[in-house]
C-alpha cells in the first residue's frame, strides 16, 4: 500500500452484451496473457448454457453466484503490545465484489480434469445454488471472523 496518496479507482466500461461491468471485472479476471475476445467468449457461451439449465437469464444467475461469494466479514491482523490478534472487521463494497470474483475464478481453475468454460460453468451453478469451492471459502472467512469476536475491540 502506498503511503504517498491514495490509488485511484478505474473505471471499467460495461461490457457490449450485458451492460455489466461486474462480467467485465470478471473476464479481466479471468484473463491470461491478454486474450480477451477468447476469455469473453467463454464467459458468453457458459452464460447461456446455465441460463438453458436454470431456466432464468445468465446475468441473474451471474450476479446470484457473485452475491452467494461476497463475504461481509473477514479478519485482519493487528499488533497490540507484543502480540497479532485477528480482528474480524466489516469488508467494503468494492473488496466484497473483488473477494468475490477472485474466489470463483480460482474456485473454477482449481477444478481438474475439464475444459476452462465447464469448470466456470460448474463453480457459477455450484456457487448460484450456495454451494461449490468459493461459497465454502466465504462461510470459513465468517467462521473465523465469528471466532475472533473477543477481539473486535481492537478495531479502529
Amino acid at each position: 500500500m502506498s503511503r504517498r496518496r491514495r490509488a485511484e479507482k478505474r473505471i471499467v466500461a460495461p461490457d457490449p452484451k450485458f451492460k455489466s461491468t461486474d462480467i467485465v471485472r470478471f473476464v479481466n479476471r479471468l484473463m491470461i496473457g491478454g486474450n480477451k475476445s477468447v476469455v469473453q467468449r467463454i464467459v458468453y457461451q457458459v452464460l447461456d448454457e446455465l441460463e438453458k439449465k436454470t431456466k432464468k437469464p445468465g446475468q441473474e444467475v451471474f450476479d446470484l453466484a457473485i452475491k452467494n461469494a461476497m463475504p461481509s466479514v473477514e479478519v485482519k491482523p493487528r499488533r497490540v503490545g507484543g502480540a497479532t490478534y485477528q480482528v474480524p472487521v466489516e469488508v467494503k463494497p468494492a473488496r466484497r465484489l473483488s473477494l468475490a470474483i477472485r474466489w470463483l475464478v480460482d474456485a473454477a481453475r482449481s477444478r481438474s480434469g475439464m475444459s476452462l468454460s465447464r469448470k466456470l460453468y460448474q463453480e457459477l451453478l455450484d456457487a448460484s445454488n450456495g454451494e461449490g469451492v468459493a461459497v465454502k471459502r466465504k462461510e470459513d472467512t465468517h467462521r473465523m471472523a465469528e471466532a475472533n469476536r473477543a477481539f473486535a475491540h481492537y478495531r479502529w
